[in-house]
């Protein structure tokens, strides 16, 4: 396809190498004068335009109140509003719309009275002459506007096409630019704050309830301090903070919002949903709290997945998988609850710590050890029948003492005992022993042992004392 270069013809050089002069007067001079010429007349040009554009607006409005006085001579008609032309002074009559035809108005007036006076015209017939000569004065007038508004729109446009016929740098305007913008560079995991903390060391006392299972623990254990990379504590970025403000079971929105900000994705970002949502819980605001444990599920499940979890991940829970979304949604549940009871244990350890009081908890041997709690439903009934293959050496008479024993330990407890023992929970459990004195606490203890209340699975079970910690 060929190249028109016909808009280049319209390039005015004010340095043309080929200008030609008289040979007395040197070129630079020339070339000067000619740049002078050029914008002298470039700029007389522009404004002849911008007169004759306002002096044909001013036209135009004084042609339509013409109009209507014209029209008024026959019939009434309405006052036109009281303005000026853009630039005049309003507060100055002769610069006003209405004082131009005031002053049209005076002179048609003076005209007619010469015209009827010079006449010599009968006293009867002043009136009807005086009348026509008003109309033919506005009629003239109004005919001579209109030959100058013509003749001033035929002189803009043919500066306007004189003005087009030159290229000159205010015509220059940038078509499309280009310039490399880096991307931006995706982090690689969230910002942590690192907690300070005095170097000592930790010692824990034991109490055990069963000495001949944990023979092999000692009674006392130094737990020395952590590296300084447990003491960092990963922090919520702007993203994970809008993030973790989308709605429950909105996952269309999250997939959204994960491309559109990548940086969510990053190692740490689900610990720190998670410290958000704990944080959210102490302070009461249970709503909050859920929708952080809820998108700290969702990054986890995708990064469990693999290379391509979110995708794999979202189309699953967008397109309402009957297997996957029922076990998202009893994980989350689960995790809120757990995260929930956390809560009330550290805020029950943080009120005794201020308190500078001793604490009664339970906790497992070892990690693969769990303690449950055996609560009975009632006393036992009159017909207790056992059957089994040793049923012939079980003397019934002490299964339902040992029953009606842990009956009547159960129902000696204080209600909020009940109900944390009823939960099957250890951290409910331990909130409320928090809350009593270590006698008390002590006591509850024992009778739980005795009862056959307390259960553990491989008879590890202690009690941990909390003591001040030692230096």
């Amino acid at each position: 396809m060929p190249l028109n270069y016909s808009k280049w013809d319209q390039l005015e050089l004010s340095d043309d190498s080929d200008i030609e002069g008289h040979p007395n007067v040197d070129k630079k001079s020339l070339i000067r004068w000619k740049q002078r010429d050029i914008h002298e007349k470039r700029e007389q040009r522009k404004a002849k335009i911008a007169h004759l554009h306002a002096q044909i607006d001013c036209n135009k409005v004084i042609q339509v109140r013409i109009n209507e006085i014209h029209a008024t001579l026959t019939s009434p008609s309405t006052a036109s509003p009281t303005d000026c032309p853009p630039g005049n002074d309003p507060s100055k009559l002769e610069h006003t719309y209405d004082g131009m035809i005031l002053s049209l108005l005076t002179q048609v007036s003076a005209q007619a009275k010469d015209k009827v006076k010079d006449a010599s015209v009968l006293e009867s017939e002043r009136d009807e002459k005086l009348v026509k000569a008003l109309i033919d004065g506005i009629t003239f007038h109004k005919g001579k506007l209109a030959e100058t508004i013509a003749a001033d729109v035929k002189e803009v446009d043919a500066e306007e096409k004189e003005q087009k016929k030159h290229i000159t740098s205010e015509d220059m305007h940038d078509g499309f630019s280009t310039h490399y913008v880096p991307p931006k560079e995706t982090p690689t995991s969230v910002p942590t704050t690192k907690i300070e903390k005095p170097k000592k060391q930790i010692i824990t006392e034991f109490e055990t309830l069963n000495p001949q299972a944990s023979a092999s623990t000692s009674s006392a254990t130094t737990q020395p301090q952590g590296d300084d990379d447990d003491n960092e504590m990963p922090e919520l970025t702007p993203s994970l903070e809008a993030f973790s403000k989308l709605p429950l079971g909105g996952y269309e929105q999250s997939f959204r919002f994960i491309q559109a900000h990548p940086d969510v994705v990053v190692d740490g970002a689900a610990d720190a949903l998670l410290i958000a949502g704990f944080r959210a819980e102490g302070d009461g605001k249970s709503k909050y709290a859920k929708q952080c444990v809820h998108q700290s599920l969702l990054l986890q499940y995708c990064e469990k997945l693999g290379r391509d979890g979110v995708r794999v991940f979202f189309s699953k829970m967008i397109s309402g998988d009957k297997r996957a979304v029922p076990v998202f949604v009893e994980d989350m549940n689960k995790t809120y609850s757990h995260l929930k009871e956390r809560v009330l244990v550290t805020q029950a350890e943080e009120r005794a710590s201020a308190e500078g009081k001793e604490q009664i908890q339970l906790v497992p041997e070892s990690a693969d050890q769990t303690i449950s709690f055996n609560v009975p439903d009632g006393p036992p009934p009159e017909e207790l029948v056992y059957e089994g293959p040793d049923a012939d050496t079980i003397d019934i008479e002490e299964v339902r003492k040992a029953l009606q024993l842990r009956w009547d330990v159960f129902d000696s407890f204080e209600e909020d005992l009940k109900e944390a023992l009823k939960s099957n929970s250890l951290d409910k459990v331990n909130v409320v022993l928090g809350e009593m004195d270590v006698p008390t606490a002590e006591d509850v203890v024992n009778k739980l042992d005795m009862g056959g209340i307390l259960n553990f699975a491989s008879g590890g079970i202690r009690d941990e004392t909390g003591r001040n910690e030692e230096e």
